[in-house]
This record gives structure tokens, sequence and C-alpha cells, in this order.
């Protein structure tokens, strides 16, 4: 049975997730049709427009993201504390930049006189927009819906675009989260539509590398650059930094560099410095990162993490420990 959204999120566990949205029966993303003859490669700059517009809405910021001909993938940080921190007028000009509001509501924005009941009206609803702001639902929702309608009203149908809800996971410590980011960064590598990481069109790592070497651009790289969350610029960084991720940019390339060799040659090839400096990072062997990254990010599992983190999450009544056997081949060393 389905579990309600709320059964697979918890942010006093974690406020790192990562999502998936497929496309229904023949629709696309982006890639030509062998079957109607279609292209539909402006799709994925809808999506990535539509990213980067929420990016200045939402208290949510984005890890890593890969958009595939039939489905994407997401890698989300829900920041609730800053949500919590804008003014009520800053929640209203955030959230009237996707919906209008109600009059009242566009009648205080203008300045207009209002009763004092109006204003606790107002203030009511300015409480329920600041929840959904910094709610991993509503996100996902304002994303899918409106490219849903796009998709919908260029084909002039109806009816569903995406198949069902999306589908999340809840990455629990820092090793789950980066191996996620590599998991996805490396979609276009292991689906065969890219060799290299330069190549891996419509990816958070390609973007990043564009971002470090601008004279180098790609003939189809898009000029879209989603807001990402920035690495920690050292590994010595303290890794409570909320605004960083727990890992140095170089390293984390290394990680995924490696990685992305042994899916297209089948090998590793060199071991470097800075990948073992990942792996101390993360507390994990190569064996450990190669199980992590292949079987479990690819198992689909609705949770992520260490026994520990993993018992907590359960405990706190959201989800049965789905999937501790397979954890428990990464995570039996680090216990």
């Amino acid at each position: 049975m389905t579990l309600p959204r709320r059964a697979q999120v918890s942010l006093a566990a974690t406020p790192y997730y990562h999502v998936v949205a497929r496309c229904v029966r023949r629709a696309f993303l982006r890639g030509a049709d062998s079957y109607t003859g279609r292209n539909f490669e402006h799709r994925k700059q809808w999506l990535l427009d539509r990213i980067t517009a929420q990016a200045s809405v939402f208290a949510v910021d984005v890890c890593a993201y890969t958009i595939m001909n039939n489905h994407y993938h997401l890698v989300l940080r829900i920041n609730r504390d800053r949500a919590s921190q804008w003014s009520d007028d800053e929640v209203i000009d955030r959230w009237t930049q996707l919906f209008s509001g109600p009059i009242i509501v566009q009648r205080y924005k203008n300045g207009e006189p209002i009763t004092a009941a109006q204003r606790g009206t107002v203030a009511d609803i300015v409480a329920v927009w600041r929840k959904r702001l910094s709610d991993l639902s509503w996100y996902m929702r304002c994303l899918n819906e409106f490219i849903a309608r796009k998709a919908n009203a260029e084909d002039n149908c109806t009816g569903r675009f995406w198949e069902g809800r999306f589908k999340s996971q809840a990455l629990l410590d820092e090793a789950a989260l980066i191996s996620c980011m590599a998991y996805v960064d490396l979609n276009p590598v292991r689906a065969g539509t890219a060799k290299t990481l330069p190549e891996s069109d419509f990816s958070s790592v390609q973007s990043r590398l564009a971002s470090i070497d601008n004279s180098k651009p790609r003939k189809n790289a898009t000029s879209t650059r989603v807001p990402l969350m920035s690495f920690a610029d050292a590994l010595s960084q303290p890794h409570t930094r909320e605004d960083f991720l727990p890992i140095a940019w170089p390293a984390y390339l290394a990680l995924v560099e490696a990685t992305g060799r042994q899916c297209v040659y089948g090998k590793r090839g060199a071991i470097s410095d800075k990948l073992h400096q990942g792996l101390r990072v993360l507390d994990l062997s190569i064996q450990q990162w190669d199980i992590l990254v292949e079987n479990i990010q690819a198992s689909k599992l609705p949770v992520i993490g260490s026994l520990d983190r993993l018992r907590v999450f359960q405990n706190d009544g959201r989800q049965r420990a789905v999937g501790a056997r397979l954890l428990q081949l990464v995570y039996s060393n680090n216990s």
C-alpha cells in the first residue's frame, strides 16, 4: 500500500530528500519520439526555468539534478528555519510570484485600508503560506503541475502527464546524501546518453563544471544556471555549516569521476588522493561506496542512512525500516 507523504518526510530526521518524477505512457520531457517523429528537447528548458524560478520562492535548496528523456531527479534540502525568518510581507511577495492570492491579501499588499479582523485573516493566510513554502509536496506540486499544463496545452490534450505522485527518498546522513548526488549526476553516463561528465547534458554536474570553465561551452549545454547548493571549500570545514554541502568540490568530483569510469568501462582506474579524501570525509571504504551507489541507490529504498539513524526515523512514526539488511552492508562498520 502506498504510504502518505507525511509518513515519508520527517524534517526532524533530515532536511535532505531525493525525488523522482516520471512521465506517463509516451510523454516526453526531452529527446525525440521515434513513434510520432516529434522532438521534445524544449521541454527540458521548461523544467530548468521552473526550478530556477522556484528557487526565489521556496525555502528549498537544489543539491543535484538530472533531466532524462521521460523522468527527472532532484536532490533537495528543505530549509524550514529560513522560511521562519521571513517577514509576513516577504512571504506574501514570494507566494504571489506563483499565485494571485485572495482579494484581502491583494488589498493588504497594495496598501489599501483593512480592518483589524481582516489583518488577522491575512496573518492566518500568511502562516499557511509560510508552511507551504518549506514543504516538499508543495514544491513538487508547483513544479509538476506547471510542466503538465504546458505539455498538455502543447499536445492539445488533457489528463495525466506524470505517473501519479512523485517518489521521494529520505537521506539521513552525509554518506546517503553524497552518494545519492553522485547517483543522480551519473544517470546520463549510466544510461549511455553521455560518456563523460561534461557531456552529461541537463545535469547539475555539467552545470557546475561549466561554471568553472566558461571558456569551453558545450554546443548543446543549456544557458540556464539553476542555483545550486555550494560545496564546502575545504575538507577541514566543519560539517555543521548548514549553508554548504559536507564535502569539498574536488573530492566530490573525484568520487563521481571514479564511479563513472566503473559504470562505463567496468573498471575503477587509478585511485587518486582526492578519492581517498572524499571517502575519509564520509567514513566509507571504496567497497562500501560502491555498494551504496550501485546497489542501495538503485534499489530505490524509501530511506537511506545508518542503522541508528534509520531507527530514529522509524521511531518518529514515519516509516518501518525497509531495507535494513541491505543498508547493513554499508553501515555495519560505521555503527
